[in-house]
Protein backbone atom coordinates (compact mmCIF):
# COMPACT_ATOMS: atom_id res chain seq x y z
CA UNK A 1 0.00 0.00 0.00
CA UNK A 2 1.62 3.24 -1.23
CA UNK A 3 0.88 6.44 0.70
CA UNK A 4 -0.15 9.21 -1.69
CA UNK A 5 -0.79 12.85 -1.64
CA UNK A 6 -3.95 13.49 0.55
CA UNK A 7 -7.18 12.97 -1.36
CA UNK A 8 -9.49 16.54 -1.62
CA UNK A 9 -13.28 15.72 -1.14
CA UNK A 10 -16.32 18.34 -0.94
CA UNK A 11 -19.27 17.36 1.09
CA UNK A 12 -22.14 19.80 1.74
CA UNK A 13 -20.05 22.45 -0.17
CA UNK A 14 -17.27 21.94 2.70
CA UNK A 15 -13.64 20.53 1.77
CA UNK A 16 -12.42 18.02 3.63
CA UNK A 17 -8.68 16.43 2.53
CA UNK A 18 -8.48 13.06 3.62
CA UNK A 19 -4.86 10.67 3.80
CA UNK A 20 -5.56 8.05 0.85
CA UNK A 21 -3.74 5.05 0.10
CA UNK A 22 -3.06 5.75 -3.62
CA UNK A 23 -4.81 2.53 -4.67
CA UNK A 24 -7.68 3.61 -2.29
CA UNK A 25 -8.06 7.01 -3.85
CA UNK A 26 -11.12 6.23 -6.44
CA UNK A 27 -12.94 4.58 -4.04
CA UNK A 28 -12.75 6.59 -1.50
CA UNK A 29 -14.00 9.36 -3.85
CA UNK A 30 -17.02 6.68 -4.82
CA UNK A 31 -17.49 7.14 -0.68
CA UNK A 32 -17.58 10.71 -0.56
CA UNK A 33 -20.13 11.38 -3.67
CA UNK A 34 -22.19 9.10 -2.44
CA UNK A 35 -22.17 10.23 1.42
CA UNK A 36 -22.63 14.11 0.06
CA UNK A 37 -25.30 12.60 -2.21
CA UNK A 38 -27.59 11.15 0.77
CA UNK A 39 -26.55 14.06 3.43
CA UNK A 40 -27.96 16.39 0.60
CA UNK A 41 -30.84 14.07 0.28
CA UNK A 42 -31.37 14.56 3.99
CA UNK A 43 -31.01 18.34 3.98
CA UNK A 44 -33.28 18.56 1.44
CA UNK A 45 -36.17 16.06 3.21
CA UNK A 46 -35.91 18.52 6.39
CA UNK A 47 -34.39 21.79 5.86
CA UNK A 48 -34.39 23.04 9.26
CA UNK A 49 -31.89 20.21 10.33
CA UNK A 50 -28.27 21.00 10.97
CA UNK A 51 -25.23 19.79 9.39
CA UNK A 52 -24.16 18.00 12.25
CA UNK A 53 -27.19 15.80 12.82
CA UNK A 54 -27.59 15.28 8.38
CA UNK A 55 -23.76 13.77 9.53
CA UNK A 56 -24.96 11.53 12.59
CA UNK A 57 -28.39 10.57 11.05
CA UNK A 58 -26.43 9.49 7.42
CA UNK A 59 -23.78 7.48 9.36
CA UNK A 60 -26.50 5.77 11.44
CA UNK A 61 -28.35 4.84 8.10
CA UNK A 62 -24.67 3.42 6.63
CA UNK A 63 -23.88 1.35 9.87
CA UNK A 64 -27.93 -0.28 9.54
CA UNK A 65 -27.25 -1.10 6.21
CA UNK A 66 -23.63 -2.64 6.71
CA UNK A 67 -25.10 -4.77 9.55
CA UNK A 68 -28.06 -5.82 7.57
CA UNK A 69 -25.74 -7.05 4.30
CA UNK A 70 -23.61 -8.65 7.57
CA UNK A 71 -26.32 -10.40 8.12
CA UNK A 72 -27.74 -11.79 5.12
CA UNK A 73 -24.43 -12.83 4.45
CA UNK A 74 -23.92 -14.58 7.48
CA UNK A 75 -26.96 -16.44 6.93
CA UNK A 76 -26.14 -17.33 3.45
CA UNK A 77 -22.75 -18.82 4.81
CA UNK A 78 -25.30 -20.68 7.48
CA UNK A 79 -27.35 -22.04 4.69
CA UNK A 80 -24.50 -22.83 2.63
CA UNK A 81 -22.64 -24.49 5.39
CA UNK A 82 -25.75 -26.91 6.18
CA UNK A 83 -25.96 -27.90 2.40
CA UNK A 84 -22.61 -29.24 2.14
CA UNK A 85 -22.79 -30.70 5.98
CA UNK A 86 -25.97 -32.44 4.41
CA UNK A 87 -24.35 -33.19 1.01
CA UNK A 88 -21.29 -35.09 3.12
CA UNK A 89 -23.44 -36.61 5.19
CA UNK A 90 -25.02 -38.55 1.99
CA UNK A 91 -21.49 -39.05 0.41
CA UNK A 92 -20.57 -40.97 3.73
CA UNK A 93 -23.69 -43.05 4.04
CA UNK A 94 -23.40 -43.60 -0.01
CA UNK A 95 -19.54 -44.47 0.48
CA UNK A 96 -19.52 -46.33 3.52
CA UNK A 97 -21.00 -49.52 2.18
CA UNK A 98 -18.22 -49.88 -0.19
CA UNK A 99 -15.86 -49.24 2.31
CA UNK A 100 -16.20 -52.36 4.58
Amino acid sequence: MSEGEPVKVTILDREFHVACATEERASLLDAARHLDERMREMRNAARTVGIERIAMLAALNFCHELLELRQRENKGEQALAEKLHAINLKLERALSPSLQ
